[in-house]
């Protein structure tokens, strides 16, 4: 595993930003961090970078202890935060000449490239661009590193749609090239498309992991009852779940083959029949309500 962290807890007095976080990364994964603001996302990333001291519990990154071995853990890592702060004076070139010199083995050439592919005009000051100009930037410097780890706190956030739809792709590609992506977003969409995991924060806690594969063979029927449902198919198990609401409607869902489901359907009693994939707004919304964001 390329990141391990056991118990890992940080308390400010009688408040707890992290508590008791176990979790894994494996290398060449990209995993997605998803919460509300408050739910734990950056105290955890800035633990896992050695910028804070845990209160209990250890981390480590390619074997680094991240609190002993911080300098190390950075070496092997490229990071943006939420709220990147560049040079001012320096035109884009020159910021992403810098940081392409900062790392010996990184190359300009690649730095330059990324910012063509997210449309910036390097030649402008960091101090006459607007936002979103500013994240391409970080951005580019963030993910042309070519490090194991590259660490995003809301890497979309000022973007536009078609913007954000080249990050993603950017962050696949980074996977393919062997690095690892953790991928910290209120988009779902976004982590949906881009992440192999999924974990949920809420309340300084981690609270749920979800497989995107697993969540991806995950299908709901909806369906309006016109008379009485038969039992479903016994080899089904508990692979199945069957929920009818007040309005005659019933919701029908599984993670199995939907082929031996239609041969039970087509002699049920039912109409207006609409077949989705579960999606992780759903596996989100259950301890979050609705406070999920979408693009």
């Amino acid at each position: 595993m390329l990141i391990e962290t056991e118990s890992l807890t940080k308390r400010y007095g009688d408040f707890a930003a992290l508590s008791d976080c176990t979790m894994d990364v494996a290398a060449g994964e990209v995993f997605g961090l998803l919460g509300p603001n408050g739910a734990g996302k950056t105290t955890l990333l800035r633990l896992l970078l050695g910028f804070l001291q845990p209160t209990s519990g250890r981390a480590t990154i390619d074997g680094c202890d991240c609190q002993r071995q911080s300098v190390a853990v950075r070496e092997r890592t490229s990071y943006l935060p939420g709220e990147a702060r560049l040079f001012g004076k320096m035109r884009g070139r020159e910021v992403l000449d810098f940081f392409a010199d900062v790392r010996p083995s990184s190359r300009r050439e690649r730095f330059h490239q990324l910012a063509e592919r997210l449309e910036l005009d390097t030649s402008r000051r960091v101090a006459m661009m607007s936002t979103g100009m500013r994240q391409k930037l970080a951005l580019a410097v963030t993910l042309g590193a070519e490090s194991p780890l590259v660490i995003l706190d809301e890497p979309t956030a000022n973007l536009d749609p078609t913007v954000r739809a080249q990050v993603v792709r950017l962050v696949m590609e980074a996977k393919q090239a062997g690095q690892t992506v953790l991928f910290s977003s209120h988009v779902l969409s976004e982590v949906e498309e881009a992440c192999d995991r999924v974990a949920i924060l809420r309340g300084g806690l981690l609270v749920h992991t979800q497989a995107m594969a697993d969540l991806r063979r995950r299908h709901r029927i909806r369906a309006t009852l016109t008379g009485t449902l038969p039992a479903p198919p016994a080899d089904y198990g508990d692979q199945l779940t069957v929920r009818e609401t007040e309005l005659d409607q019933v919701i029908i869902e599984t993670p199995l083959q939907l082929g031996p489901l239609f041969g039970w359907l087509s002699n049920a009693p039912l109409a207006e029949v609409r077949i989705e994939p579960v999606g992780l707004r759903a596996v989100y919304e259950r301890f979050h309500g609705e406070t999920a964001h979408d693009a």
